[in-house]
């Protein structure tokens, strides 16, 4: 058995319970410290149990994937709020050090996020100043990043200099996003020292310009000095990405390479630039598929995994709610008729694994295409499905999913996840979410805090995901068990869900 040791981003279902689904199996063992010390939310983890962690369970592994924004900060909100020193950062890489000489077969695989910049004013995952002036120390960023740039509109150069941030708060945030950046550098070096095998830098929440844009520049030109291209990838991303690496380890522990053929709905789908991102969509679909360990080729035929990206025509649609008003990127500029036919006919007359990633709307399923997939009975026949958050949130679920199917054959994990994708991407984010918030109001609470009565909220939310279920999905409901639901971070953005598939 080959024993992995995973320190995730922070102690969400995405990023703790999603790789355990995924890589379930007798051959390949997923360990990962118990929740209790994995912090919560703005709480750090306890980063010397972490320690004790590694060290023990490194001892017979055969690879380590680890969250550096676990590691040095004690999870991915704490990154953000931190008054840490550079000198207390800097003794936190030690633990890698230390193993890496005890154990220098033993592979290490990284992820070190570039501190994200919020597009709007909220304190809900920020510093509490945020929730007043966060919108503003975006656009003080986005714009200045244009000035320097010689691109700015007169507009925006008016808008930039009537800016009124408090000082203190733009200082310490930008004071912290610089020491992110130093220890985003240290990462760089430990690759050069051989220290860390395999780095990927996401980009949480990402723009064209702006502080995490600056930032970016920086690394890729450490990238560049220190001739690390091929052994660090930057994308945007977050919470997927310990997916990624684990199907990178697996593959490489197997020796296999699976070849991906990508299909779009409409040709001008690869070329949209997804909300949040920076780059084209089929840039970072190309990414993806190397970063998990495929390769990608230019047919049907040569394929071991025909990989379907629904995305709209033009652009991203902002709200995955089942009745939201579509543009014409979705209703005329691509043709989804033959985007799901074909996809039956290379599950039925190729016999090739067919992933779906739906990133046509944010965060959630997108309901014309899943209406269609039960239509042609294809539900249960899919090799990977996701359609959660993000664009590459969900290309980082979906790719590793595909490759265990294709590597392993299904079984009861495979279907256990698959359907827990549909009541969670399609049955919460498309429908249910919205119908609760609309609720909360009423009952004395909001979308970030339901802790009033955590209970009736998550009775509420079981509820409406079994009406859903029997709405939306009759034709497979008998197959799907929902045996738990809870919300996490006590807030609507997100849920836990237990599901089982009933053969």
């Amino acid at each position: 058995m080959s024993k992995i040791v995973l320190l995730p981003l922070d102690e969400r279902p995405c990023n703790l319970i999603y790789p355990k689904q995924i890589f379930h199996t007798d051959s390949f063992q997923i360990v990962t410290p118990h929740p209790s010390v994995l912090g919560r939310k703005k709480t750090p983890a306890d980063l010397k149990s972490l320690d004790l962690f590694i060290e023990q369970e490194s001892r017979d592994a055969m690879g380590l994937v680890v969250s550096m924004d676990m590691l040095l900060y004690g999870g991915l909100v704490p990154s953000r709020l931190h008054h840490l020193s550079k000198e207390t950062l800097l003794s936190r890489f030690e633990i890698l050090y230390s193993i890496k000489k005890k154990y220098p077969a033993l592979k290490i695989f990284a992820f070190d996020l570039i501190m994200r910049c919020p597009q709007y004013s909220s304190s809900d995952e920020e510093p509490d100043y945020y929730g007043q002036c966060g919108l503003e120390i975006f656009k003080s960023g986005f714009i200045g990043h244009k000035i320097e740039l010689g691109l700015a509109t007169e507009e925006e150069k008016n808008y930039h200099a009537s800016l009124n941030i408090p000082k203190e708060s733009i200082d310490d945030y930008l004071s912290r996003r610089q020491i992110n950046l130093e220890m985003n550098r240290k990462t760089i070096e430990l690759v050069k020292e051989q220290i860390i095998d395999f780095l990927i830098i996401p980009q949480d929440d990402a723009a064209q310009y702006g502080y995490t844009a600056k930032n970016q520049e920086v690394i890729k030109e450490d990238i560049d000095r220190l001739e690390l291209a091929q052994k660090i990838y930057m994308y945007p991303g977050a919470d997927e990405v310990a997916n990624t690496l684990l199907s990178r380890m697996y593959l490489a522990v197997n020796q296999k390479k699976p070849k991906f053929y990508i299909h779009y709905p409409t040709p001008s789908a690869a070329q949209s630039i997804p909300l949040l991102e920076d780059r084209y969509l089929d840039v970072t679909v190309r990414y993806q598929i190397r970063a998990a360990g495929g390769r990608i080729v230019t047919s049907i035929n040569e394929a071991d995994i025909v990989l379907f990206v629904n995305a709209s025509g033009t652009k991203m649609a902002s709200s995955s709610q089942i009745h939201h008003k579509r543009d014409e990127g979705l209703r005329t500029l691509r043709n989804l008729v033959d985007f799901v036919e074909l996809m039956d006919e290379v599950i039925h007359q190729e016999n090739k694994v067919v992933a779906l990633a739906d990133v046509a709307t944010l965060n959630g399923s997108d309901h014309e295409l899943m209406q269609l997939l039960k239509q042609k009975n294809l539900l249960l026949k899919l090799g990977a499905y996701a359609g959660w958050n993000t664009s590459s949130n969900t290309l980082g679920t979906t790719i590793p999913h595909a490759i265990q199917t294709w590597a392993r054959g299904t079984s009861q994990e495979h279907y256990d996840f698959l359907v827990s994708r549909y009541v969670e991407d399609y049955g919460y984010m498309a429908l249910v979410r919205g119908l609760v918030i609309g609720r909360l109001k009423d009952l004395g609470m909001n979308y970030f805090d339901v802790s009033k009565d955590l209970f009736m909220i998550e009775t509420m939310v079981h509820n409406e995901l079994k009406s859903f279920i029997h709405t939306y999905l009759e034709p497979i409901e008998k197959h799907i068990k929902i045996q738990h639901v809870w919300m996490p971070w006590k807030r609507m953005f997100e849920v836990g869900v237990d599901v089982k598939y009933l053969p």
